[in-house]
This record gives structure tokens, sequence and C-alpha cells, in this order.
């Protein structure tokens, strides 16, 4: 049934989605009817198997109501498990980036600000299509943060995230 990428009538048919959870509609060796498909990855993301290709579930769930598969799904709230159709958009690459959490390895705090070593102030940058555009250099870390979340807010318009970690 499938061969390289899934179709939404094969979706259709394979799954009931049900808030963003798929449940299997069929039986297949150890998958019975009734099961909640994919299981949680290291990255935080649901991912099943079938037909020898491994799937993200999010991505699964906009085919079915869409019809197409983007190159990107974006989730809106940022959480990686609230698979539900209202929390999916398709975006572009740029977009999608633009909607991340917070980095991990980021020790200011705030997203798009660093310690400018020889000019001994912080620098604010963003991205945009993959330029990125420098805002300046500030004395004060929050003035930085400002700077920074209304060029974000101007120019990421509502795929503009600041940073929040939840």
């Amino acid at each position: 049934m499938l061969l390289n990428e899934i179709t939404q009538n094969e979706a259709l048919a394979l799954f009931e989605n049900r808030d963003g959870s798929l449940y299997w509609k069929v039986s297949r060796g150890r998958t019975k009817a009734g099961n909640e498909a994919g299981h949680l990855t290291e990255n935080g993301y649901k991912r099943f198997k079938t037909g020898h290709k491994s799937y993200l579930v999010h991505r699964i769930v906009f085919l079915m109501h869409h019809g197409y598969m983007p190159e990107f799904v974006d989730h809106i709230d940022g959480n990686k498990i609230n698979n539900s159709i209202e929390n999916l958009r398709a975006v572009s690459q740029s977009q999608n980036q633009w909607n991340s959490k917070l980095r991990t390895d980021n020790i200011t705090g705030c997203k798009g600000v660093r310690w400018h070593k020889h000019a001994k102030k912080w620098t604010a940058k963003i991205t945009m299509n993959k330029k990125t555009k420098h805002l300046g250099y500030f004395d004060d870390i929050e003035l930085a943060d400002l700077v920074v979340q209304m060029a974000r807010e101007k120019y990421h318009g509502k795929y503009a995230n600041n940073g929040a970690t939840e």
C-alpha cells in the first residue's frame, strides 16, 4: 500500500485522528487496530514506522487535513507533541526557525543577544531570509533584548518567538 511517500488517501485508510493523536485502523503484525501510532523520540517528536519508512505524526495529521505534505510543518505553540490540527501550519524553513524556542546552550537568556568581547557591549541580531541583521550594540542587556523583540515582531510577524521555553 505504501510505496515512497504516504498519500492522504493512504493516511485516511490507515489512521484515525483523535485530537492530534493517530490510531491505527488496521492490524499489521504486532500493531493492532485501535493502538496509538508513534513513540516519543529523543528530540521530542512522535514518530512511527510503516512500509519500511518512518513518519512524524504531526506531518501525517497535517496531510490528513490538508491533502498535501509541505516541506516544513510548524507547531504554533512550540509544543512538539501538541499535534492538534489547530496547532499545525505549513511554513518555510526560515519561518520555522523564527518560531524556535530559546536554545538550551544560550547563556544570556535572551534570544538574539550576545556579549561582544571586543566592543565590551551587548550585541543584538536577528535573522531574516538566511541573512543576519545587526541591530546595534548596547550597554544594557535588557535594552538589547527589547530591541531584538521589537525587530522580531516587525520582521517575523506571526512567526515571532521571543524565546519562550514552554
